[in-house]
């Protein structure tokens, strides 16, 4: 039943006196926890590499090779996971992701340290983690779209986002205390748990629609339903947009290669910050997980400050300001963030500043989402996994790229070239019209 059909049925008392329920908040807070746990399960490698490398004689570059597994399974599933969310609907695809990723997250554990090819079965293990992880913020795009209005979709993501850096923040600690205590398998299987009890609690409070969940109040059914597409409810049997038409698209090409420079970026926290911190500014282990706690921490404040912001400029200015302008002007100071953070002599003032690039970076990230959900609506899940499969290239990319220039030229010329790709990022949203949409010509086949 489509919105407006629901609500044809309600007595108007009902949607003007009785009290709106918020089920949507509610639900974006538990895509918020998914977040996070996705983010603990692929972060937890990079703090315990060192450990990991140690135990299998796993050179920096082989670790990269592992690193970039995760990143090839988590960019190749993209655009299938999205597709799959648009057809079965977020609470089930995301329920099955998690259950996916904690599986394989355990399995990286269960690897015998003595055993031939153990390098490969890394690579295996990782790879099939990142396709299970795949579903996570297409599933999430596709939520967004059938869920949050469009005046709050800016801080509805934000949210989301924020669990990229709780999770990745919680790692460190989590991790390294685990660790110290009880070695770093342990470390994994608690993050396998932690995942399958979040999947289960999402499985059972969400549901794929608002009218299909009994919580929701007749007025905030009515207002979800007035936000979504300027008023005018979509079809819940509408086709999906035809591949042609999505690749024809310069909005999505535009955003696509902006996440990209994104992903580039964000992946050097994610993958290498820990061990930059330990090998090359020389921090011990319980400092270097204090430092690497602070670009995560950046990016969960500055994920839902963006967010808002993005919304409220929005109100006032209109979605290219609020989104697109916004978008290029922070990447660009994330850029000149890592410039002046490879320069800086001290480790602990270098760790801030370094920080800094990633919070700035992160303001942005809404605006990703927000500006894809839009173009494409009952497609989102679609057309934002084809643009999050740009960011995961990115990071893939950085992921063995990084310490290859870094052994070469040094670890400056490893942030400079990730600045670089800022000052494009930011230029691509120049290209970008967030009121367009993209129209569905012929119906999709696939």
């Amino acid at each position: 039943m489509a919105p407006t059909e629901a609500l044809e049925n309600v007595p108007r008392n009902a949607l003007t006196g009785a009290r709106r329920s918020h089920v949507r908040w509610n639900l974006i807070f538990w895509l918020f926890v998914l977040s996070g746990v996705a983010f603990l399960d692929r972060v937890n490698i990079s703090v315990a590499g060192g450990s990991i490398a140690a135990a299998y004689h796993l050179s920096n570059v082989q670790l990269g090779w592992v690193f970039s597994a995760f990143l090839a399974g988590y960019a190749l599933f993209q655009i299938p996971g999205g597709r799959l969310a648009d057809r079965l609907g977020p609470r089930r695809v995301l329920a099955a992701g998690v259950i996916w990723w904690g599986m394989f997250t355990a399995l990286t554990a269960s690897i015998p340290s003595g055993i031939t090819g153990a390098l490969w079965l890394f690579v295996a293990a990782r790879f099939l983690l990142g396709a299970g992880e795949a579903v996570m913020y297409p599933a999430s795009n596709q939520f967004v779209s059938r869920w949050i209005p469009v005046q709050e979709r800016g801080i509805a993501n934000g949210w989301i986002f924020a669990g990229v850096g709780a999770g990745a923040g919680l790692s460190p600690p989590l991790i390294t205390y685990v660790m110290l205590h009880y070695a770093w398998r342990t470390s994994f299987w608690i993050c396998a748990l932690i995942g399958l009890v979040a999947g289960l609690v999402w499985f059972i409070v969400a549901r794929d629609r608002p009218e299909e969940h009994r919580g929701v109040s007749p007025s905030e059914l009515a207002f979800i339903s007035e936000g979504i597409s300027a008023g005018k409810s979509i079809p819940k049997d509408q086709p999906l947009i035809a591949w042609g038409s999505i690749l024809k698209s310069r909005d999505v090409w535009a955003i696509t290669f902006s996440y990209f420079s994104f992903g580039y970026v964000a992946w050097i926290f994610f993958s290498w910050f820990y061990l930059y911190l330990a090998q090359v500014r020389n921090l011990n282990l319980k400092a270097s997980a204090f430092y690497a706690m602070l670009p995560f921490l950046a990016m969960a404040a500055c994920c839902p400050l963006g967010g808002m912001i993005s919304d409220r400029l929005c109100r006032r200015w209109g979605a290219r300001v609020g989104r697109c302008y916004l978008a290029a002007a922070v990447i660009l100071i994330a850029g000149v963030f890592l410039v002046l953070g490879a320069e800086v002599q001290g480790a602990r003032l270098a760790s801030v500043v370094l920080a800094g690039g990633a919070g700035a970076l992160y303001l942005a990230q809404s605006s990703f989402w927000s500006v894809t959900a839009g173009l494409a609506g009952p497609s989102s899940g679609s057309v934002s996994g084809f643009m999050n499969m740009g960011a995961q290239i990115g990071g893939m990319v950085t992921a063995s790229a990084t310490p290859a220039i870094a052994s070469r030229f040094g670890w400056t010329a490893s942030f400079l070239v990730a600045a670089a790709l800022c000052l494009l990022g930011a230029l691509a949203w120049t290209m970008v019209d967030p009121e367009r949409t993209i129209q569905c010509k012929e119906p999709a086949v696939v």
